[in-house]
């Protein structure tokens, strides 16, 4: 069989993946790009974007909720139908669009997973491929759970798609997906439970903070059951049984549906990386600073698939552009990673940025850590929150404002002064003599300082 050569194969249609095609399209290049689901990526088709449009019914339900009988009469609740509804006007014409762009640029579309089969060779749609360069971006997917029973579980992708809520819903895995779906299921009605094996859910984040948040999701009804794990699933006529192990006890509990929110890995499987001598650890590819594989110095990988930096879509395209740099002019372009802002919306947002205040402690000789309950303070009492919190960090010997993380209303947007700041070195006291509008929360920074 003879092979179809082009210069750019790109493996992943996500941000990253159509970042690197068409770039090396515009200035040229002939370029592929497959993907073996919907084109578009994750976040826009089944990830962040319908996740927040959910998410923005029961924003409008919680503040309402907040100024019920202080201002706000009269009975408000979702219907979640015509909520999905609205949800596939941004997600149905994703897949059509960005296949369409593609086109227009003159890349090739292949709709399946590629397989290697050397350095430069791929099997895809029963064709063989031969590219100068290859660039993995296929992103994440959820993690196996080796338990009994696991074909029962569902997924992000079920639970964003369903066309009705159950009364009842578990969640094996305490992470963002985990967090974020309960708080969405728990004000639509449903009875939500979150297993998950640690002390607390949300590793990676402050755990002051996530303590107040997860004092707070109890009372929404969110039951937690921490430090166990789940062992099996079982089908019974109309719902689920959910057996777990906590400490040397065994426990079970029934449902309607149980998913597997544990967590994601980097999406390598179907590639047999192997053959094309691509390295890979449990971060997924791995590359050097040029995001160039270590092993085969043909391909690369960007997003979150590749070991270098965290899971984030405003990366991903940032690296998109580093790889079709490098491929486009044959050089040694580095990736220039800021402070990266990160956010749980649940509500309230959890969000972070910079150093926790364990790792400041590390890295500076003495660490100022400001930190307090602000529910009191004028735009928290406005909207009648009932949480808001947080914990600035600070290097003593210069004043500059190494950490910040926020708990309460819109800390998905404040948190982003804080990665302004944090990455133009600004002091606690660059921060309080800046003038911002008030009242607004961005204004509540300069009292955080």
């Amino acid at each position: 069989m003879e092979a179809k050569k082009f210069n750019v194969f790109v493996i992943g249609s996500g941000i990253a993946g159509q970042t690197v095609a068409t770039s090396c399209a515009e200035a040229g290049l002939k370029v592929a790009i497959a993907d073996k689901r919907a084109f578009g990526g994750t976040c826009a088709n089944r990830g962040c974007d319908p996740k927040k449009v959910l998410l923005a019914a029961t924003e409008a339900l919680q503040q309402t909720a907040q100024l019920k009988g202080i201002g706000i009469e009269g009975k408000i609740e979702i219907n979640w139908k015509k909520l999905q509804k609205f949800k596939r006007t941004f997600t149905k014409s994703v897949p059509k669009a960005t296949e369409k762009k593609l086109l227009e640029a003159g890349i090739t579309l292949y709709h399946q997973s590629p397989k290697f089969l050397d350095r430069n060779t791929l099997s895809v749609e029963g064709k063989m491929i031969k590219a100068d360069h290859i660039v993995i971006a296929t992103g994440l997917e959820p993690v196996n759970l080796p338990i009994n029973g696991s074909k029962h579980l569902k997924t992000s992708d079920d639970f964003l798609n369903l066309k009705t809520l159950p009364e009842k819903l578990v969640f094996i895995g305490g992470g963002y997906v985990g967090m974020e779906f309960a708080h969405i299921a728990a004000r639509a009605g449903v009875k939500v439970t979150v297993i998950d094996s640690g002390d607390l859910p949300l590793k990676g984040f402050d755990q002051d903070l996530v303590e107040r948040l997860v004092a707070y999701s109890k009372t929404l009804g969110i039951e937690f059951i921490m430090n166990a794990k789940a062992s099996a699933i079982k089908k019974l006529k109309k719902n689920y049984k959910v057996f777990y192990e906590q400490g040397d006890k065994k426990h079970h509990l029934k449902t309607a549906m149980v998913f597997n929110t544990a967590g994601r890995v980097p999406a390598l499987k179907a590639l047999e990386l192997e053959k094309g001598r691509v390295d890979f650890n449990a971060n997924g590819i791995e590359v050097n600073t040029f995001l160039q594989s270590k092993s085969n110095d043909l391909v690369y990988a960007c997003g979150d698939v590749a070991d270098s930096n965290l899971p984030l879509t405003p990366l991903s395209g940032r690296e998109g552009y580093v790889v079709a740099e490098n491929i486009i002019n044959n050089s040694k372009k580095r990736i220039d990673v800021p402070v990266i802002p990160s956010t749980v919306f649940t509500l309230p947002n959890l969000a972070s940025v910079g150093y926790s205040e364990e790792e400041a402690k590390k890295r500076y000789k003495n660490v100022v850590v400001k930190s307090g309950d602000a529910s009191s303070w004028f735009n928290a009492k406005r909207w009648n929150a009932p949480v808001y919190a947080y914990k600035i960090l600070l290097n003593e010997r210069t004043g500059e404002i190494v950490g910040a993380h926020l708990l309460g209303p819109d800390a998905g947007e404040t948190i982003n002064t804080f990665a302004l700041a944090i990455n133009h070195k600004m002091t606690e006291d660059d921060l309080q003599g800046t003038i911002f509008s008030y009242p607004s929360w961005v204004y509540d920074t300069k009292s955080m300082v």
